[in-house]
């Protein structure tokens, strides 16, 4: 009689465990995180300092092409009248030139890139913090990206987490 109290007893224990276990709710949430970001305030600052080295670049390789046209002009205009060796010098430091003009251009995409990288990653890195944080205190065990393009359905028990993460960083 005693084994099949215990039995009962062990067995009634399990099943309540099971039912409270099959109860938890699973909560799941989405943000667009390019919306996110493109309304956060260090964004436009970003941007901004990004267009002023932008120009600054610009303005340098500019300079070069002045240089190199007005090089090139004055080549054309005296070519007639300079000896072979003059002539193929002056060809060879047009070449010299506009070589350094394409290797200039190239190095200034490369650190235009890393740039908005190194200005952009503490914004990114500040989001994701706010996202983590929401998802936490509101008890999300996923948050899903719906800005990436991956996210083919969300439910409508999914919870845009946008205005949490938006109160969360001061963003009105």
């Amino acid at each position: 009689m005693k084994k099949i109290l215990f039995v009962v007893v062990v067995f009634g224990t399990m099943m309540l465990s099971l039912n409270t276990f099959a109860q938890k709710q699973y909560k799941f949430g989405h943000i667009d995180s390019n919306q996110l970001l493109s309304i956060m305030p260090e964004r436009e600052k970003a941007k901004t300092d990004l267009e002023a080295h932008a120009k600054q670049l610009e303005q340098t390789l500019t300079g070069m092409q002045s240089e190199l046209e007005r090089k090139y002009q004055d080549y054309v205009t005296s070519a007639d009248s300079l000896s072979k060796l003059i002539r193929q010098t002056k060809e060879a430091e047009l070449n010299e030139m506009q070589q350094r003009m394409q290797t200039f251009q190239q190095n200034a995409q490369q650190e235009l890139s890393q740039k908005e990288n190194e200005l952009l990653q503490p914004i990114i890195q500040k989001a994701r913090t706010a996202i983590k944080e929401v998802a936490d205190e509101r008890g999300y065990i996923y948050v899903f990206d719906s800005g990436t393009g991956v996210l083919l359905h969300w439910s409508e028990e999914s919870e845009d987490l946008m205005p949490f993460v938006k109160v969360k960083l001061g963003i009105k």
